[in-house]
């Protein structure tokens, strides 16, 4: 049984989303990436965009630049990514127990990644709600509101097991 560590090393963020490529879940899965890629083209209507989605060839290159896997290198598509949705849904179509087992722990995994981020889009949602019409308050509200989001993003980019790629959009 995988741990929730190795797991932990396979979700990226991509699209402001995290997600799981079809290479790593096929390696949890103990499958060639083809025959997870054939499951999902026999149904393809189950992965709407919202649950997989193939990355571009940018968001492909930043992901070969960090990390020098082989899967990446012998790679010669762009990967599919898959959201915690698309990777249950995975597991329904390759109908193992192995798959069912190992999607168990990846959505452990995921709901574990969530709670971490709880705390602070709790505050950042409450000082949003916050109105008043003092310009001096507005302002440190505002810093506020930037420094618990700067915070969150710290805390993202120092999680040890976490990659993160793509483009950050302002």
């Amino acid at each position: 049984m995988q741990d929730i560590l190795t797991i932990d090393t396979k979700i990226y963020v991509i699209h402001g989303m995290q997600v799981m490529l079809n290479f790593d879940l096929a390696e949890l899965y103990g499958v060639e990436t083809k025959r997870v890629n054939e499951q999902v083209k026999r149904n393809i209507e189950r992965f709407d965009d919202d649950f997989m989605f193939q990355i571009n060839d940018i968001e492909f290159d930043n992901l070969r630049s960090q990390n020098a896997t082989t899967n990446l290198v012998m790679t010669r598509t762009n990967p599919f990514a898959f959201t915690e949705q698309g990777v249950y849904m995975l597991a329904t179509v390759l109908k193992s127990q192995v798959a069912v087992e190992i999607t168990k722990e990846i959505m452990r995994t995921f709901t574990k990644k969530k709670n971490l981020s709880v705390p602070y889009f709790d505050i950042i949602k409450r000082l949003e709600k916050l109105e008043t019409n003092d310009k001096e308050t507005k302002k440190l509200l505002q810093k506020v509101i930037q420094a618990v989001s700067i915070m969150q993003d710290i805390q993202d980019e120092t999680q040890v097991y976490t990659k993160k790629i793509g483009f950050k959009m302002d």
